[in-house]
């Protein structure tokens, strides 16, 4: 039987790293909303199911990346350094729905117009998976 003080000395790194996840998720977070031509939080304390729909997809794409990145980094720099080109990423992918979507965009999710928030969520995620997947912070790649 495995003593429980043996899987409690891996806690220090747990914490670390958990912290240094947090941070840039909240970096993230932070970004992304001083991008947003509209108010995230005020939208999703009102009710705003697009908001929220959307800020779930984007969220959840940036953790995507941010999981590829830590079973692959040898280092907290090396998480950070990724999770930069990761934030970048992601945020080009709400460029990017701004584009397919068109103008309006703003108001369409000031409306809660779940079509708008449904791609955003979508291109987000879908982002967020493709980025997840190519992130080799350890320098190897997936063969054809």
């Amino acid at each position: 039987m495995r003593s429980s003080i043996g899987y409690l000395a891996t806690l220090p790194d747990f914490l670390t790293w958990f912290a240094t996840a947090a941070a840039m998720t909240g970096a993230f977070v932070l970004a992304y909303t001083l991008l947003t031509p509209w108010r995230e939080f005020r939208l999703i304390r009102a009710g705003n199911a697009a908001a929220a729909l959307s800020f779930t997809g984007t969220l959840t794409g940036y953790a995507l990346v941010l999981c590829s990145i830590m079973r692959g980094a040898v280092s907290r720099a090396d998480m950070l350094s990724w999770g930069l080109v990761g934030l970048a990423v992601q945020l080009l992918a709400l460029l990017l729905a701004r584009l397919i979507i068109g103008p309006g965009l703003r108001e369409r999710m000031e409306r809660g117009d779940l079509a708008a928030g449904i791609v955003l969520a979508g291109l987000s995620l879908a982002c967020g998976l493709l980025n997840a997947a190519t992130m080799t912070p350890d320098g190897t790649t997936a063969e054809p």
